[in-house]
């Protein structure tokens, strides 16, 4: 294999502004089409090697991995239609070996739309079970089955596979971010894909719809730091900071830390007669310094309905 480049976006701070912004829900009103498109036009995107012939891709939605050794390449999360080409189109730049799996961490539009780029190139799509299951849901209801590419593969609470030299192991501990959300490891890398159970120092997501748990979210975080350890890197399925889509078992914390104080500050509010819109009224949760964007409504709303 040729050596890996680093293509970085050479205007992060025009990716950040859209990311946490154009894309947050609602966002898209402020803005006429041709504006929006003008500006996605103009965006860049990073593909960079992190270690152990392994990487992440990011333009736009969810942050994408890679791994690319003498057997094959594995992808985990495809972000777009649009965006999706891009990778694979910069590893095939890197290598002539074929694509293996194509893994989604969850059902998302951000990290599953793109799965349709990779028909016919990549062998096979893993992802859990009920994540295939929203993401069929939200395809019939959306009419877009045929833009849709689905997992063939699918797993419970573990799955494992192996790749040339490397062994990847999936672990799903119940509902977070949805009712589907699964961390992938590579074992001998010691990088794992967080997908959305982490937004690094971003209000997160929520989907009630599709079996989320704002308690069980903060359990998901707590199986992790006992599965992983204090050297494994970590990709995020976003951040605020778009340079900060990996890190540490700290960031894990950190967003343990959010879980758990938006439920005692949730579940107080509900014990002193706090109706949900006065909930909702709250632009920053006690215990929680470092958060940011346009999102907190999503927690808090999401919050009230399950702890009431």
């Amino acid at each position: 294999m040729k050596p890996f480049q680093n293509t970085k976006s050479t205007n992060m701070h025009r990716r950040q502004f859209i990311n946490t912004s154009l894309l947050s829900a609602g966002a898209l009103a402020l803005f006429n089409k041709s504006s929006f498109a003008n500006l996605l036009a103009q965006q860049t995107y990073q593909f960079k090697p992190l270690r152990s012939n392994m990487g992440i891709f990011t333009e736009r939605g969810g942050t994408i991995a890679w791994l690319s050794n003498k057997d094959g390449i594995v992808v985990v999360d495809a972000e777009f239609p649009d965006t999706s080409p891009h990778v694979i189109a910069e590893l095939q730049k890197q290598s002539d070996k074929p694509f293996q799996w194509l893994i989604n961490t969850h059902h998302h539009g951000d990290h599953t739309s793109g799965n349709i780029a990779f028909k016919g190139l990549v062998k096979n799509v893993a992802a859990h079970a009920n994540s295939l299951a929203n993401q069929k849901d939200v395809a019939i209801k959306g009419n877009s089955e045929a833009k849709q590419l689905y997992p063939d593969t699918t797993f419970t609470d573990q799955w494992k596979m192996k790749v040339g030299d490397e062994h990847i192991h999936a672990y799903y501990w119940g509902p977070g971010h949805t009712n589907g959300d699964a961390m992938i490891h590579f074992e001998n890398a010691n990088i794992v894909h967080t997908g959305d159970l982490v937004f690094n120092r971003r209000y997160p997501v929520v989907d009630p719809a599709h079996g989320a748990s704002i308690k069980n979210w903060s359990v998901t975080l707590q199986k992790a730091q006992k599965q992983f350890n204090k050297d494994t890197l970590f990709v995020f399925g976003h951040a605020f900071d778009p340079e900060k889509v990996t890190g540490s078992m700290d960031d894990i914390k950190a967003m343990q830390n959010y879980m758990d104080r938006l439920v005692d500050f949730v579940s107080a509010q509900i014990k002193a007669g706090k109706t949900k819109d006065e909930v909702l009224t709250a632009t920053a949760i006690p215990g929680v310094t470092d958060w940011q964007g346009n999102g907190i409504k999503a927690s808090l709303g999401a919050a009230y309905d399950e702890l009431k």
